[in-house]
């Protein structure tokens, strides 16, 4: 989805008349988390000396049965992979993309790589497309909380922010990791679970954003290293979006990026960390005409096309 932070100039673009738009800033604390107490250390009294125990006769031995050894069970990783280890499926530069989040999914687009929402499309689309020989990426809101999710009421109300500027969704304290882990590593589990090879986690900008509580950079470090371990934990790939900011911090974390709007706020030169590390920059411009932003975006490596906001099947690439 768009920024949140910049919805209001996209909108303002796209509405001749436009009522003034009041809106969250761009996409993404509370307190830490109680210190345990020490229990206090006691002492035992010393035990009586126990009373003198009556030698028993000899009598003989039985011959010992051996007792069988077990076979021990295997102890279920605490990081499954769908994956063998090291085969990350991870997309390069200029690899061609479909980014498609509302209405069903229009299969015959001929690319690579498609991004389509994680909880909206079953096993199955994710069979279809992979027989057809693309890659499925599967879109998480991880920084925000959506009413419509079916995983809504697990979010305990302590977490909730203020709107990210879509109706139905709001800010998570992303300082609440301990609350936050559990909740995405179900969602993550869903995403293998269909067969998806890759996550694009939304909403990792809250440190930029009026979300409620006062998050820092390294907040948001923390919490973005948090999302791509899980990730990885579960064998997909996945993608840092947005936060050009940290670009040069996440790297390293992070398989591919996906940005929004990088050309109309002329901060691509940022999101080049990536390519040079042979990443994917998959982009994506709203209200800019192709012909001011494809050549600069061909310069660069990345792979950029042209969508509505609401990120119907309709493209126009570079």
């Amino acid at each position: 989805m768009i920024r949140p932070a910049r919805a209001c100039a996209v909108l303002l673009v796209l509405a001749a008349a436009a009522t003034a738009c009041t809106s969250s800033s761009s996409s993404g604390g509370g307190g830490g988390a109680p210190s345990p107490s020490l229990s206090p250390s006691t002492t035992a009294p010393a035990p009586s000396a126990p009373a003198p125990v009556p030698t028993p006769s000899a009598s003989p031995k039985p011959t010992p049965t051996p007792t069988p050894t077990p076979t021990p069970t295997p102890t279920p990783s605490a990081t499954p992979s769908a994956h063998p280890t090291g085969a990350l499926w991870r997309p390069t530069p200029g690899t061609a993309w479909q980014w498609q989040l509302s209405g069903t999914v229009d299969q015959s687009v001929d690319v690579p790589v498609y991004d389509i929402d994680g909880f909206e499309n079953d096993a199955g689309v994710v069979a279809a497309l992979h027989a057809k020989g693309r890659k499925v990426i599967c879109y998480v809101n991880a920084g925000g909380w959506e009413d419509f999710r079916p995983d809504a009421g697990a979010y305990p109300p302590s977490v909730l922010g203020a709107s990210d500027g879509w109706s139905g969704e709001r800010w998570v304290d992303i300082r609440r990791l301990d609350v936050l882990r559990p909740l995405l590593a179900a969602r993550f589990d869903m995403c293998r679970a269909k067969g998806f090879d890759a996550v694009e986690p939304d909403l990792l900008e809250a440190y930029e954003n009026d979300s409620g509580f006062p998050v820092t950079a390294a907040d948001q470090l923390a919490f973005n290293r948090m999302v791509a371990d899980l990730v990885h934990q579960r064998g997909m790939s996945v993608a840092l979006k947005n936060d050009v900011d940290q670009v040069p911090d996440l790297v390293g974390d992070f398989d591919f990026s996906i940005d929004e709007q990088c050309a109309e706020y002329q901060e691509c030169d940022a999101l080049t960390p990536f390519v040079r590390a042979g990443k994917a920059v998959l982009h994506v411009e709203y209200t800019v005409a192709p012909a001011a932003f494809c050549p600069e975006s061909a310069r660069l490596g990345f792979s950029s096309m042209v969508k509505h906001q609401n990120l119907d099947a309709w493209r126009q690439p570079c």
